[in-house]
């Protein structure tokens, strides 16, 4: 694939990205919990416990910003710290049984609506759909 090719189809699987996101993100208004925090507790859940260093990392955030997250999923009881066994004086983060039962079902509402506008392709588009999203899980791998 020529240089330009792969340009075209990278701003072009960008847009296509972020577009769908923000479409299927809708249904995340239901939790009444922020993005940012959602965000956050992906990571608890699918990742597992975290070091509010390594949480803040990965969201690209800051430790004080992330501090400030947590201590919020805290309050509304979606996560807990505890003391890090491997470091005294550090934390470890998870997600309690309601924030995964919260980010499950907003989870299941946003594969609904995603599921709803792939059933109204045709079924070779579906097929192609299909091979794409490998190919994005690959390319997110690095």
């Amino acid at each position: 694939m020529a240089r330009q090719d792969a340009l075209h189809t990278a701003d072009r699987l960008h847009s296509g990205a972020i577009r769908l996101l923000r479409a299927v993100r809708v249904a995340d208004d239901e939790t009444g919990v922020s993005a940012p925090k959602l965000s956050a507790l992906s990571v608890l859940v699918f990742a597992g416990p975290q070091s509010l260093t390594g949480l803040a990392r990965a969201e690209q955030v800051t430790a004080a910003t992330m501090s400030k997250l947590v201590a919020d999923l805290e309050g509304e009881g979606l996560a807990l710290k505890r003391a890090d066994p491997n470091d005294r004086r550090g934390v470890s983060v998870e997600a309690t049984a309601k924030g995964r039962a919260v980010l499950e079902a907003g989870r299941k509402r946003r594969l609904k609506l995603l599921q709803a506008r792939i059933a109204k392709l045709p079924r070779e588009q579906r097929a192609l759909l299909a091979d794409a999203a490998g190919l994005m899980l690959e390319l997110a791998r690095g």
